[in-house]
């Protein structure tokens, strides 16, 4: 067997699988080791329900697609990646039967907006074209190279006028950017919804630059054709067709071993020895990477004192997934069907304020709130024929009033369940219990036990607040991938710029790493990167 490797890659989900398929086709001998017996992380489909039903039970919306270099530099959709955009992004039923829709078409969005407001339809078209080239200018380039020193960051987002008018949002929370752009209680609404949903809290200040992505990226989410999964399928054919990369499941860590302040190998529980003679590179949390398996005699007080501030975040998700024998079909005056995203069970925004109220003093809503996604809609591959599944996800509290330890409850479980089931119905009568037929919850205690880096059902790998962004992602030592301990890198979701499916950690991790080692670059920098640098958002232009 062999033991010696140039590269050894802890974690086989999405950001590792990224950092091996660049390095194994760059000619590098790379072993990724995974806890579990299948690699993939997050990007989880699974047969939870019944037999030939495919439900993806973490990542499901795909909102990087577009700007990710990894899908075009490994030319993913010869691997069978695909993804479909479906052209009603997201749907929001109300209980009058009204339904308010964003499209990928700006001007069809306005047209449901304005059903609402006028004046906020017009604000939306003006919105949706000033964030989008806030994302293609700056945001989006930002995701895909290292960050900067604060000063820096801001010498450089002042020197155009986009990068001045995202400075204005910065120290702004979702709520006041929602309530200076709209009007309408409805819109505001789900206009708050999709400003919030990836883990930022309504009245967090500092962070604001993410609302203008996050409003972008609602209209330009995909679904992965054949289920998550097929995208860390894609990946591993990469690594496994370069003929330099192995990838191995059940892998027990017992450590990162160190010689001298390097990283030499990794120990595995049963003894077993593989030998990294270029780098380890560490796709898991600070917590695992720096204190279990480096160990703290290895580090700096003041290293391990940043490591132990870390913070997971305050609210986690709770999933339902279901099997069905038919669509739900909403009770709606405009037709909604064969829509990505439906908001159900919010129709004010203090209804989604009382949520998040809720979800800080560790209480379950009296009724679920959440976005759902049915994907057979758009790929009958996901089921058996004539049937269908569903999933849907919404903001939970880790940390119940009586413990976490309560969500193992069986009547807690059921009656959420219920309430999941009975805000679908709401918007869909025909969802009657006849045709569901299998149902499958996931707590945040579940996601916890499951992946063990989402401590506290923390699915980001730790909260976004000021401190925890950008320099200081996971601190200011180790954003920029490269760690203290020598040829020790880190590169998963607590790692800048954050988490979902972005790709960002482990791609720029790739290219320090063949800058460090030497390794030519077969990829070249996406032409919108470059841009960015000639603008100079991130240091002068060479």
């Amino acid at each position: 067997m062999q033991t010696k490797y140039d590269f050894i890659i802890i974690g086989g989900g999405p950001n590792g699988l990224c950092v091996a398929a660049y390095l194994s086709k760059a000619g590098q001998k790379v072993l990724v080791l995974e806890r579990y017996f299948e690699v993939g992380g997050g990007l989880m489909t699974e047969e939870v329900t019944l037999g030939g039903f495919y439900h993806n039970t973490h990542a499901v919306y795909h909102m990087m697609v577009d700007y990710a270099p990894i899908y075009k530099d490994l030319e993913l959709e010869e691997y069978r990646c695909k993804y479909v955009y479906p052209d009603l992004q997201v749907a929001m039923p109300f209980s009058d039967g009204t339904a308010l829709c964003l499209y990928s078409d700006v001007e069809r969005s306005c047209e449901s907006i304005a059903r609402f407001s006028q004046k906020d339809a017009d604000v939306y078209r003006e919105a949706y074209h000033k964030f989008r080239a806030m994302v293609d200018d700056y945001i989006g380039p930002a995701t895909y190279v290292p960050p900067l020193p604060l000063i820096e960051t801001v010498v450089g987002i002042q020197k155009t006028e986009i990068g001045r008018e995202i400075e204005e949002y910065q120290p702004k929370s979702p709520q006041q950017i929602i309530d200076e752009l709209f009007q309408n209680e409805r819109v505001k609404t789900m206009m708050l919804y999709l400003a919030t949903h990836w883990g930022i809290d309504h009245d967090l200040t500092s962070l604001g630059m993410l609302v203008p992505l996050y409003l972008d990226r609602a209209v330009n989410s995909r679904l992965c054709l054949g289920g998550s999964h097929r995208l860390s399928n894609s990946i591993c054919r990469v690594i496994q067709e370069s003929g330099n990369g192995h990838i191995r499941g059940s892998q027990l860590i017992k450590r990162i071993i160190v010689e001298n302040g390097t990283a030499t190998g990794v120990e595995l529980e049963n003894g077993l020895v593989y030998e990294a003679e270029k780098a380890v590179i560490s796709t898991i949390d600070p917590h695992q990477t720096f204190l279990k398996y480096v160990g703290e005699e290895h580090l700096a007080d003041t290293f391990t004192d940043k490591i132990r501030e870390w913070k997971w975040e305050t609210w986690s998700m709770c999933s339902l997934h279901l099997a069905l024998t038919e669509l739900p079909a909403f009770s709606t005056e405009q037709d909604i069907s064969n829509g990505l995203m439906y908001i159900l069970g919010y129709e004010t925004p203090d209804d989604l304020i009382n949520h998040f109220n809720d979800i800080k003093e560790g209480r379950l809503s009296a009724n679920v709130g959440c976005d759902a996604v049915f994907p057979t809609m758009h790929d009958p591959s996901q089921a058996p024929a004539g049937k269908h599944t569903a999933s849907m996800y919404e903001m939970s509290p880790f940390d119940l009033k009586d413990g976490a330890e309560k969500w193992w409850d069986r009547s807690v479980r059921e009656e959420h369940e219920e309430r999941f089931i009975a805000t679908l119905q709401k918007y869909a009568p025909n969802m009657t219990k006849d045709k569901i037929m299998w149902t499958y919850l996931v707590t945040p205690l579940d996601f916890s036990t499951k992946y063990l880096n989402m401590v506290k059902g923390s699915y980001k790998q730790g909260k976004y607040e000021l401190f925890q962004m950008a320099i200081n992602r996971p601190n200011d030592e180790c954003s920029g991938t490269r760690t203290p301990i020598n040829n020790l890198y880190v590169c998963g979701s607590s790692v800048y710029p954050g988490g979902c499916v972005l790709f960002g950690p482990s791609y720029i991790a790739a290219n320090a790493i063949a800058e460090d080692y030497g390794i030519e670059k077969w990829w070249k920098e996406p032409e919108y990167i470059t841009e960015a640098r000639r603008k100079g958002y991130f240091g002068d232009y060479e």
